[in-house]
């Protein structure tokens, strides 16, 4: 496997960790703003989040800053091109830090409601943002012969020509997006609350299942007929089956383990299941990072956009340590901050 390929894995399996991880903070995020009939029940999905949210957005960080590293030129086309999401993206990821903040410690009046209503909202329009993002990726940009593009919100809303951020496949995808991290972050709910906040969370997740099931095989079938490339890598690559096979098997597991009250395994199970999903989308784009649905040559793969040998090499020796610490310190915080949470000094028992 050739370097670039390496870091295209790397950049890839990071992008599926903070999905996982932060994709809970979203769901519960969404699902709080239904399930949580008073303060004290919106306030423990807040301290279920406290001690680990922040350190969920390392993942992303650490993501963005392996693509400027190792792709480059994807870095500076896809920021220059896709600048209002990103400018909506980063303001929405303020809101949701500071009203998390701000929701456990400003208690006066209408304040407390007030943020976490903010928390709620824009962990929902993150879903819908980053699916988007997604869904931008996979069905393809409008690449210029001069490797630039740009993207305003919306044109024609179809998949082909001048296309714009929105369209019926990209709304398809950010949608589908915030009904499975809504499903993920209603297990982390179950999992981590006990009394009636926890059990209207269960059937909120036991409705949830079928309604993604049904959201992602739409999805599926839709993937295939806007990027070809997709079906094509499949055809010839019948192994790489297995990766929707994951996501199936993961969210048959979730389920199972749902319905039978065993609510570790449910979680861990949705994780499978995205996992499963990014690394489909992965596999069905690759060597592409940025696809031109205007004319496939132009797009940006791991070949043509990524940064010299000797880079890459050195670099591989920095990120091993470095997202060994990262690894550690999860787990650490995970591990220290285990069991069902409460109200109480402590938080958890």
């Amino acid at each position: 496997m050739d370097l670039p390929t390496v870091w295209f894995c790397l950049l890839s399996g990071m992008v599926a960790m903070y999905v996982v991880f932060d994709g809970f903070d979203l769901g519960a995020g969404i699902v709080h703003m239904f399930v949580a009939r008073y303060a004290d029940e919106r306030a423990l999905v807040r301290r279920s989040l406290g001690p680990v949210w922040d350190g969920n957005e390392v993942w992303l960080l650490a993501a963005g800053g392996t693509l400027y590293f190792a792709f480059p030129a994807v870095y500076a086309r896809a920021f220059s091109g896709f600048y209002l999401p990103l400018m909506m993206l980063l303001w929405l990821l303020i809101l949701r830090g500071v009203s998390l903040e701000l929701a456990g410690h400003v208690k006066e009046g209408l304040w407390q409601p007030f943020w976490s209503g903010v928390f709620g909202l824009s962990s929902l329009l993150l879903a819908i943002v980053f699916g988007a993002a997604l869904g931008n990726v996979v069905r393809g940009v409008p690449m210029r012969p001069d490797g630039t593009f740009f993207e305003p919100l919306w044109t024609h809303g179809g998949t082909a020509g001048e296309t714009g951020i929105l369209d019926w496949y990209t709304v398809l995808v950010g949608v589908a997006a915030m009904l499975v991290l809504t499903l993920h972050g209603a297990l982390w709910v179950v999992l981590k609350t006990e009394g009636g906040l926890r059990d209207r969370c269960r059937v909120a997740a036991t409705r949830l299942v079928p309604v993604v099931a049904l959201v992602v095989a739409v999805l599926t079938w839709a993937t295939m007929q806007v990027q070809p490339h997709v079906a094509e890598r499949l055809v010839t690559r019948p192994w790489g089956f297995v990766f929707p096979a994951l996501g199936l098997a993961g969210l048959l597991a979730v389920w199972r383990f749902h319905r039978r009250g065993e609510e570790g395994r449910a979680f861990r199970a949705s994780a499978v299941f995205l996992v499963g999903l990014m690394a489909s989308a992965v596999f069905g784009l690759y060597p592409y990072l940025l696809p031109a649905h205007t004319d496939p040559a132009l797009g940006l793969t791991v070949s043509n956009s990524a940064a010299a040998p000797y880079g890459l090499r050195v670099g591989l020796w920095w990120w091993i340590p470095g997202m060994a610490l990262v690894a550690l310190y999860t787990t650490l915080v995970y591990r220290r901050f285990a069991g069902k949470v409460s109200l109480a000094d402590e938080g958890y028992h």
